[in-house]
């Protein structure tokens, strides 16, 4: 998501929102860029990736859900649900994919949980 206000032709890094905890990008924060502009921030995607891959639990997506990340409805796959916006979803396959994206980022000291 994008901080309201924000000047899309010249967006800076606290113009780009977690759109699942709201906080804005920063160097010891980072995100992963979904559909249209939807990001993830490191934290709340350790928490998703804990929650779907290495616990496997979350919840189903439920009819007419949509995913934040890929914008996909996929009634019966786990999903992780942000606490602070109860909308915002991101799908088990996202999240693996997300943490994949961060996991082997050069740029970040960013590891998925259980990974060391």
């Amino acid at each position: 998501m994008h901080r309201e206000g924000a000047d899309p032709e010249n967006m800076r890094p606290e113009d780009f929102l977690c759109d699942f905890c709201g906080q804005a990008w920063r160097d010891d924060r980072p995100f992963v860029e979904g559909h249209r502009g939807s990001c993830v921030c490191g934290n709340c995607l350790w928490i998703a990736y804990a929650v779907l891959a290495v616990h496997r639990s979350g919840e189903p997506m439920g009819e007419g859900a949509v995913c934040a990340m890929c914008l996909e409805s996929k009634a019966d796959e786990a999903c992780w649900r942000s606490p602070v916006f109860e909308a915002m979803l991101i799908c088990t396959r996202c999240a693996k994919q997300s943490a994949g994206v961060l996991h082997q980022d050069p740029e970040t000291d960013w590891r998925k949980p259980g990974a060391g």
